[in-house]
């Protein structure tokens, strides 16, 4: 037992803890406040408490309770909202009001439900660590599967189906080193991650239905992406887009650091959103930890842990996760805070010297792996972070450390949000790594064409860019057929294609077929306008053609009408051949 000897807002040092080991549990004071070892110097200890520490003064109490920072993993996760600590906020709300006392301890899943557990095993069947001892219905989406625990492998002596507590025993298995009852709680440190038994390379895309991401800058399954972008340029819209639509089976949502009301809209708008593949709430297949800016800011930090440790042991199951991390510039912010408070010599704009590292730490946790168990079975943690650089400056650490860790960045643009055009991912700067090792699964699964499709897109765009100098400067009449209709291409593709409506139920979410056959219109536009003009025929009576209002309009087609796509195509071809015609007689 040790004793305070100096009090710095969320730092605690406390001499006598000669015994104590990093990363250690500590309460603090009769208050019972929660801390965490994350510097030892001799018999002192610096620790990060996760409470308010107004109030404390020297010769505190400090016990420490000999375990890492841990989560409990188990039956009740999904649709839990937990605080950085993995506290339930709903258990807290209901004993304590809506102002969380300090040092309450509650515990993190409720120890008295009873959950229907179907064994997968029999009696004398041999297992071994990461095997599927049985399954628990979570919700009507997700199935939890209950796994033999890390570090144990040996025969299933019982086992039996039954209602059971996540403290009761299940089952018991006898190994060389005895027999070892199991129940369906798991305790795991949040700062080491599950292990695994192969990281594979990810060939195949997590489709999200976002038109700009899935065509342009896709991610992979079990990809690292980040998204930056200045105050107000729907950061916070992507990233709830994304645990919307994403195609992963389970979704964390870390709100780390933002505003209250952001996570207000979570809580309203996923119970009441249907999962586009099941039917079901969205919230069923869903895990959210809050730790909003009124928050004590220590617990940030552990937010992530905690939401990247939940993510790795719903993959152990063989599940595609996502996890959404809202934003890691106020993380590493309470970093620079402790950092500071610690007075360790600081990096840029005062972060610590570490903060790369222990981005990556985070980043590196993502991934597709082959998991533990003797089934071949994968499962992959995608990993998606929300950047705030202050005034949108990408230059600053945070960014720049997280660029170097990421495959996929998606940079959002304050003059396209101004514009409201959302989502306001900067085709010009933004890019993706995996797009082409995803090539061949483009090609087997959408068509051959996709990524000429996209590659057409891409180079539109850019010659746009380029001819917008020349338009700012003498007008667009100064440029020739050819360039005016690139510019209006370019205007179809950022106004009819890229731009996507969050609020419309039908353009909110667009399948990869819908999108492909949404390209192939403008392509052929493209291609018959310019075979059209080459024929001499007038611009402004191939852009006052009707089917450019119907590629217009193209994207508030249902997903069961795709096929009036084919009747467009048809319309395009006949009224750029009119023109051609009428363009013959009159000569």
């Amino acid at each position: 037992m040790g004793k305070t000897v100096k009090i710095s807002g969320p730092l605690i040092i406390a001499e006598g803890m000669a015994d104590s080991k990093m990363y250690d549990v500590v309460r603090v004071s009769d208050k019972g406040l929660i801390g965490e070892i994350i510097e030892l110097r001799g018999d002192k200890a610096s620790i990060q408490v996760y409470e308010e520490t107004s109030g404390l003064g020297p010769d505190e109490e400090v016990v420490s309770t000999g375990e890492p920072l841990s989560v409990e993993l188990a039956p009740g996760l999904i649709q839990g909202i937990f605080d950085g600590i993995q506290r339930p906020l709903t258990t807290l709300f209901f004993q304590y009001g809506s102002r969380i006392s300090r040092g309450v301890a509650v515990n993190n899943l409720d120890r008295n439900k009873k959950w229907r557990f179907v064994p997968a095993v029999k009696v004398g069947d041999s297992v071994a660590e990461g095997d599927i001892l049985g399954t628990v219905q979570e919700t009507e989406i997700i199935e939890h599967r209950i796994l033999v625990p890390n570090g144990i492998a040996g025969k299933v002596q019982k086992i039996e189906e039954g209602d059971f507590t996540i403290e009761d025993t299940v089952a018991v298995i006898s190994t060389d080193a005895g027999k070892k009852a199991v129940s369906m709680l798991r305790k795991w440190p949040v700062r080491r991650g599950r292990p695994y038994k192969e990281k594979l390379t990810p060939d195949k895309p997590m489709v999200t239905g976002q038109r700009v991401i899935d065509t342009l800058f896709p991610i992979a399954r079990g990809g690292v992406a980040s998204v930056p972008g200045p105050f107000g340029s729907g950061k916070t819209v992507v990233q709830h887009q994304l645990a919307k639509w994403a195609d992963a089976d389970i979704i964390v949502y870390v709100g780390c650091g933002e505003r209250g009301n952001e996570m207000t809209d979570v809580l309203n708008e996923f119970p009441a959103l249907k999962d586009p593949k099941t039917g079901e709430p969205i919230m069923k297949r869903t895990v959210l930890i809050a730790n909003t800016s009124d928050m004590p800011v220590a617990a940030r930090e552990a937010s992530i842990y905690t939401g990247i440790t939940i993510a790795e042991y719903f993959r152990d199951m063989g599940y595609n996760v996502a996890i959404m991390a809202d934003s890691t510039s106020r993380w590493a912010e309470a970093l620079r805070e402790m950092s500071g408070r610690l007075e360790e010599m600081p990096g840029d704009e005062g972060y610590p010297a570490y903060l790369a590292s222990r981005l990556a730490e985070f980043y590196e946790r993502a991934g597709i792996v082959r998991v533990l168990g003797t089934k071949d079975r994968t499962g992959s943690v995608t990993a998606i972070g929300a950047v705030s650089p202050p005034g949108g400056d990408l230059s600053e650490p945070v960014s720049q450390a997280t660029l170097r860790i990421v495959k996929v960045f998606w940079g959002l643009s304050a003059s396209l949000a101004y514009k409201r055009h959302f989502p306001a991912i900067d085709w010009l700067i933004s890019y993706s790594l995996y797009a082409d090792k995803m090539q061949d699964w483009f090609d087997n699964n959408v068509s051959a064409d996709y990524f000429r499709y996209r590659a057409f897109v891409m180079r539109i765009l850019q010659e746009e860019a380029a001819l917008d100098e020349i338009v700012r400067l003498v007008g667009m009449d100064a440029l020739s057929s050819k360039d005016r209709l690139t510019m209006e291409t370019a205007k179809i593709i950022r106004e009819d294609y890229l731009h996507q409506n969050a609020f419309d139920e039908i353009d909110t979410y667009t399948s990869m077929r819908k999108q492909f056959l949404m390209l192939k219109l403008i392509y052929e536009f493209d291609k018959a306008a310019r075979e059209a003009i080459a024929n001499y025929a007038d611009l402004n009576a191939v852009l006052a053609c009707s089917c450019k209002e119907k590629i217009g309009r193209a994207k508030y087609i249902p997903e069961e009408g795709l096929a009036e796509f084919d009747d467009i195509l048809r319309l395009i071809s006949a009224e750029t051949k009119s023109l051609i015609k009428g363009d013959e007689e009159d000569a």
